[in-house]
């Protein structure tokens, strides 16, 4: 047998979604409009007081049917007019119609409209701290208490009934209220919950931007670089060596070819779906070899150097990128930075330590002139410090002495990123 409840639509059912949506509706024209609601309550409240006295009907239920129908009726109508300011004040409201309903029971009329009380309660209940709860008790049932003597023989008939729905509009009130204020906080979750939720949408778009930015800087900066040594030297070989012009032409060519092609791939794999996007492997440290090529292409010479021995589990691809492009942007910064002279030189130096990589990138140019002092605040170097602290490591960026410029870079061999 199918279960029935699997049919059944998402949601409340039709019925119930229009009562709703019809008591959302009215609460929102009560709190534009409070006092349209208390006088229409009011007025259908002192109708029927008045009613019940000119029909009679306070006389089946009174204990003493003779009381003048002048002084019930004011009490009836005291006991239903005050109803207009049962929500600003309650409590003054009770008050008032306290004295009311010691005459009430101590004549014996016991008139039905003093059962409008109830109502004052339940609202006090529903706004109001428990003291005033309380106090509002012993303001409606004092009177009781004291007017049911004069009848000790209808105690039962007076004090009981009246106690009965004391203590049911203080239930009612405060299950209204527990219920209220359960939703109020589930409402207020939800929009603590939403607002956190794009909180984080807003930092992890902040963080790829800034993921895209250091790989466009990355990519471009270095490429660019080669190939504006490239060109330089190519512009300096034409007169005197048009074969060597041909051939920085052609390392010019293979540059911008190699800088288009992961361009390419960084800017497909964020307009594609994640199932068309290329995925080619980033660069790793086996790729370092083919950088420096580059670089020595652009007529920078650079000298590789090992110390120590690689781990037998080799670093996170994580990792690997990160020294790769550390060591580009250093040689980067070299081309781009460095006075170009005959024996201008840049090494590069990776050491393995039981713990770490070091990686360390020198050369021995001197600043361009009019360059001025360099803080290490530029984007490339703030672009490596980045990187590294996503794997716990660091930085340091600067220049030794008067001349030359090196960066440093610590990376934990521990697959533990923060």
């Amino acid at each position: 047998m199918k279960d029935d409840d699997t049919n059944r639509p998402a949601g409340p059912f039709p019925l119930t979604g229009h009562i709703q949506r019809l008591l959302q509706r009215v609460r929102a024209f009560d709190r534009r409009h409070p006092l349209v609601w208390n006088g229409l309550l009011t007025t259908f409240w002192v109708l029927f007081a008045v009613l019940d006295v000119s029909s009679g009907g306070w006389q089946t239920v009174a204990v003493d049917p003779d009381v003048s129908e002048s002084l019930v009726l004011t009490m009836s109508v005291a006991f239903s007019a005050p109803l207009l300011w049962r929500r600003s004040h309650p409590l003054a409201v009770l008050l008032f119609m306290a004295p009311f309903a010691l005459v009430n029971v101590w004549t014996g009329a016991v008139i039905q409209a003093a059962f409008l009380q109830e109502i004052v309660v339940f609202n006090i209940a529903l706004r109001q701290p428990m003291r005033t709860l309380a106090r509002s008790g012993a303001i409606v049932l004092a009177p009781l208490a004291i007017g049911s003597g004069h009848f000790p023989d209808d105690w039962d008939r007076i004090f009981v009934p009246h106690l009965y729905a004391f203590a049911f509009a203080s239930l009612v009130g405060i299950v209204v209220r527990t219920r209220k204020e359960y939703t109020e906080a589930l409402v207020d979750r939800a929009n603590r919950l939403e607002l956190e939720r794009d909180q984080q949408a807003q930092l992890a778009a902040a963080a790829e931007r800034t993921r895209i930015a250091r790989e466009m800087h990355d990519i471009i900066g270095h490429n660019l670089s080669v190939i504006t040594g490239l060109a330089d030297g190519g512009a300096y070989a034409a007169a005197k060596s048009p074969e060597r012009a041909a051939q920085a032409l052609d390392a010019i060519g293979t540059t911008s070819r190699q800088a288009l092609a992961e361009l390419r791939r960084l800017l497909g794999v964020l307009r594609d779906p994640p199932e068309r996007a290329d995925r080619t492997p980033q660069p790793t440290l086996d790729d370092i070899d083919a950088l420096l090529e580059g670089v020595r292409s652009a007529g920078l010479p650079v000298h590789l150097h090992h110390h120590g021995t690689p781990p037998p589990v080799p670093p996170t691809a994580g990792r690997q990128l990160t020294v790769y492009r550390v060591v580009q942007e250093g040689l980067t910064n070299t081309l781009k930075h460095a006075t170009a002279n005959p024996s201008l030189a840049a090494e590069v130096t990776l050491t393995y330590r039981p713990t770490e990589l070091e990686v360390l990138i020198t050369d021995n140019g001197t600043p361009r002139p009019g360059a001025g002092p360099c803080d290490g605040a530029g984007q490339g170097i703030t672009g490596m410090r980045e990187r590294a602290s996503l794997y716990d490591g660091t930085l340091e960026a600067g220049r030794p002495t008067t001349t030359g410029w090196q960066v440093r870079l610590r990376l934990p061999l521990e697959d533990s990123p923060s």
